[in-house]
């Protein structure tokens, strides 16, 4: 079953994957204090995403966040 958030999760980790962005970047839009909404939270305790020491460090998505991005969308 999935997970209720898994399209937001999906549309962040597309996010990062297209844009390269710094840590900062993605805690200015994906950061959230909702205890429901926990996207950003979620995907780096899940091992999707991997970042660069330093606010100005790029996130980039780790092989599992590939393989999640893969099995998520649909068939082109």
């Amino acid at each position: 079953m999935e997970r209720s958030h898994d399209a937001l999760t999906m549309q962040m980790l597309h996010w990062i994957e297209q844009g390269k962005p710094s840590y900062s970047e993605v805690l200015e839009v994906w950061k959230s204090t909702c205890p429901r909404l926990t996207i950003w939270e979620d995907a780096c305790a899940d091992g999707f995403v991997d970042s660069a020491a330093g606010m100005s460090g790029m996130v980039s998505l780790t092989e599992k966040g590939r393989s999640f991005l893969s099995r998520q969308s649909p068939p082109a």
